[in-house]
């Protein structure tokens, strides 16, 4: 028995110790070509590949099935130390800059305390001594301190002097250094900008300078050289640059690179001048093997060589600004951005002085963009992102500029790129410019082939307005989601017309006149997601045989920005052009669309009303608005400037009516964004402002009644008691309750489509009435919402209601909602026939 025991136990030894297989190489080489085909082969495709390979046949596809487990499991650990080696070489880089952060906020500390401690020895002294107010004591006393303090005397500096052009060029680069890593600006940390691996920086505005300023300070993972060169390109990252170009270069002593440069930048608006800059850029490297680009202003201050004077723009000056770009240990660089500007903000109107007096616009338009533009190459170039539709990231890029540089050549309307005005009838809210010379229009957005051959050009019907108490972002958001509310369809069949052979007639502008829905298709989002590029189908249906000829599907190339409620100080934008089925590389671009911009707030008082007139606040140093309805305009707490501009093709013998038209459409899409700012804003800025109109149409009354009916019929109780018998009771008290009700139809082969919602309802959509029919139920429940739905249905038929379970689900502009409970019931009409299904989300609020 013991020996039959030994033998068995020998013979597990022996199967056990036949599982642990040394693989020739050969068998690996082979094993990796499967491998990096099909990581994770299925038991049918390993028994071919034993079959296929026959240096394998000797091998167990049991044990082919752990190598392959193993080697995902090396493959894995592989990525992981990859992945911890890259985040401890960030946590390093940032842990080196948040000391040299810590260093600049002690030396500050230092100082303010010596100013402290100095003023307190002058107020002392001062309150000790006598003051000689004699006109011969003052004028000898201010003599005395002239000749102690003369006025230092610049040495007349020209291009034709190197040596005093390196000696502004010196000056600059210590002025910035002071700036980037000192403490000659008081600096004030952005809200959010928290350092970490996977941050995006530190982003930092002036408080208490002249003129405005902005601070970031970041890691990527490009050298600095490469970093240099994409800086220095302003255009491809600023959009607001309408050109820059190099006047001169000149090599300097040292190694480095002075060059003479002219640039103009857009207006943000229509009611003000576009700004340019007449500035030296120098080119060094420190001591420390840092590379340094700074820039500043020639002005007779500075001495230089100073510009002449452009019309249409307003002389503005950079004070010392720059990029300061460190190699990091290991690869990547440490990149500290300065952009400091003076932008002559007294030469605009009192009411937009505040767009070139903030510090967090110049943040978010030039120091945060250049960052973020260079994490998004960093990025690209490592394949960290994917983008769709096989079109290179570059392209995309492109595509983006394109827009936003056509809407700005479109709303500032520059008369050497052909543009000029067009007599107006009589009132002032809507401005037209036309250009029938294409060849001078400035970039690549536009091509020749989106004029007729038969002569013609581009019209522009642009406005501007005042809202308030309405965040750009959420603005811009709703106007992109919900474009049926503001857009025409019969001016979008136009403008895609223009693309073809043969444009339609021109239409009469008619909101809504063809039912169309749109469907968002994604290209490129950027890195943080700021930024959307994307392919807009809008759907056309004709419900008459006149509508046939528009009922079709049109696209467009839309660009959205700043659409993130929790950014400081940002700006919105909707950008789109139409374009058509092939969508080539180089597709003509036509932008119209929005560009939102907060104005600082202020706090005198509580508003009811939200939208101004901009109309009657364009004289400079007014200090009044005046309201499209009634009340002060110095009542409102949040304001931003909407800018609109929409772009279409004419003919020579059209072009009074195509003027007509749009001047009618931009008029009406104001109106439109006027009411959607109305419907909008209360819910989500101040409890103070009064409840949304109630619908008192009989049908309304009808429906909360059937409701009212439906819900006691099949559960036995009563979604409230009922407070007075009149007929529009049951409205009000349903239009009123707590809980959010909502009504949706129900169809076969069609999704479930939203057609009535109470004020809570509305509220936790996010939407308003009108809108509420682009709204369906799928796209608001989660997956399981879904599922517990479709399961509950043919109960909800039968039982006539169902209660379901607490969920998550999200509104109209995607934020997520939490219930407590839902409940579900069919409406029935009068005839007790199925009208349609009712929900409601008890205890919901936003997550």
């Amino acid at each position: 028995m013991a020996l039959v025991m030994h033998k068995e136990k020998h013979n597990n030894n022996q199967m056990d110790s036949s599982k642990y297989v040394r693989y020739t190489p050969e068998q690996v080489e082979a094993l990796e070509r499967v491998y990096s085909e099909c990581p994770k082969p299925s038991s049918l495709r390993r028994q071919q590949l034993i079959r296929e390979c026959p240096i394998l046949s000797n091998i167990e596809p049991k044990q082919i099935k752990v190598w392959f487990q193993n080697r995902r499991c090396r493959e894995k650990q592989r990525k992981e130390s990859s992945r911890l080696t890259t985040v401890n070489r960030k946590l390093s880089a940032m842990n080196k800059l948040l000391m040299e952060e810590n260093d600049r906020l002690q030396k500050q500390v230092s100082h303010l305390v010596y100013e402290n401690g100095f003023m307190k020895n002058k107020l002392h002294s001062a309150s000790g001594t006598t003051t000689d107010t004699s006109c011969e004591s003052v004028v000898m006393n201010g003599q005395h301190q002239q000749q102690h303090n003369p006025t230092p005397q610049r040495p007349q500096r020209d291009a034709n002097n190197p040596a005093g052009l390196l000696a502004i060029a010196e000056e600059t680069l210590a002025e910035f250094l002071s700036k980037a890593t000192g403490t000659a600006v008081d600096w004030v940390q952005m809200i959010g900008m928290k350092p970490g691996p996977d941050s995006f920086g530190i982003v930092a505005v002036s408080r208490n300078t002249s003129g405005v300023a902005a601070r970031a300070c970041g890691l990527v993972s490009l050298e600095p050289t490469k970093v240099a060169e994409i800086l220095k390109d302003r255009p491809s990252w600023f959009r607001d640059c309408r050109c820059l170009d190099v006047l001169s270069i000149i090599p300097a002593g040292n190694g480095g690179t002075i060059e003479l440069l002219y640039m103009q930048i857009y207006a943000p608006t229509t009611l003000a001048a576009a700004r340019d800059f007449w500035t030296l850029r120098y080119t060094t490297t420190l001591e420390d093997g840092s590379l340094v680009v700074c820039e500043r202003s020639l002005t007779s201050s500075t001495g230089g060589p100073t510009g002449t004077p452009s019309p249409s723009f307003v002389r503005a000056e950079m004070l010392p600004s720059g990029f300061l770009i460190r190699q990091c240990e290991g690869g990547g660089s440490i990149i500290h951005i300065v952009d400091h500007v003076d932008l002559d903000a007294w030469s605009v109107p009192e009411v937009l002085r505040s767009l070139y007096e903030s510090s967090k616009i110049i943040a978010q338009k030039m120091t945060v963009a250049a960052l973020r533009h260079i994490r998004q190459i960093a990025q690209e170039a490592t394949g960290e992102i994917q983008y769709t539709g096989g079109r290179q990231p570059a392209v995309l890029r492109t595509f983006s500029q394109r827009l936003c540089r056509g809407f700005n050549d479109a709303v500032n309307g520059f008369a050497d790129d052909g543009w000029s005005l067009l007599g107006s009838d009589g009132a002032e809210d809507v401005t037209i410019a036309i250009n029938s010379s294409p060849n001078n229009f400035l970039g690549s957005q536009y091509n020749t082939s989106i004029f007729p051959s038969f002569g013609g050009g581009v019209l522009c019907a642009k406005a501007s307005m005042l809202l308030q108490s309405v965040p750009p972002a959420l603005l811009v958001r709703f106007l992109r989601e919900h474009r049926s509310e503001w857009a025409d369809y019969g001016v979008d069949a136009y403008s895609a017309a223009c693309l073809k052979a043969s444009p339609y007639a021109v239409p009469c502008a008619r909101p809504g006149g063809f039912p169309s829905s749109q469907v968002i298709l994604p290209l490129a989002p950027t890195v943080e997601n700021e930024e959307f590029l994307e392919v807009v189908r809008l759907e056309g249906h004709a419900y008459s045989p006149e509508d046939f000829a528009l009922a079709r599907d049109m696209f467009l190339l839309q660009m959205c920005s700043g659409v993130d409620e929790n950014a400081v100080g940002s700006c919105a934008q909707l950008v789109f052009a139409p374009i058509d089925e092939s969508f080539a590389d180089d597709a003509p671009l036509l932008p119209s669309g929005f560009h939102v911009i907060p104005l600082d707030a202020k706090t005198e008082g509580s508003a009811t009303n939200r939208t101004l007139d901009l109309a009657s606040t364009l004289e400079v140093g007014a200090s009044s608005a005046r309201r499209v309805n009634e009340g002060d305009a110095n009542s409102y707490n949040l304001r931003s400037v909407l800018t609109i501009a929409f772009q279409f093709t004419f003919e020579n013998h059209m072009r009074d009516s195509v003027a007509a038209m749009a001047r009618q459409y931009v008029r009406g899409v104001v109106s439109s964004v006027q009411r959607v700012a109305m419907a909008i804003a209360p819910s989500r800025l101040s409890s103070h402002i009064g409840p949304k109109s109630l619908p008192g149409s009989p049908e309304a009354q009808t429906l909360a009644r059937w409701i009212f009916q439906s819900y006691r019929i099949h559960t036995g109780a009563e979604i409230f008691r009922l407070e007075s018998p009149s007929g529009d009771a049951v409205l009000k008290q349903l239009w009123n309750h707590p809980d959010a009700i909502m009504c949706c139809s129900v169809k076969t082969n069609a999704s479930p489509v939203f057609t009535f919602a109470n004020q809570a309802g509305l509220d936790m959509l996010e939407t308003t009435l009108v809108a509420l029919q682009d709204i369906m139920l799928d796209k608001i429940l989660d997956e399981a919402g879904r599922k517990v739905l479709c399961s509950e249905f043919s109960k909800i038929m039968l039982q006539g209601f169902a209660f379901l379970p607490a969920g998550m689900c999200a509104s109209s502009m995607g934020r997520p909602v939490s219930y407590e409970q839902a409940v579900a019931w069919k409406v029935v009409n009068d005839e007790d026939s199925n009208h349609c299904l009712a929900l409601m989300f008890t205890n919901w609020s936003f997550v």
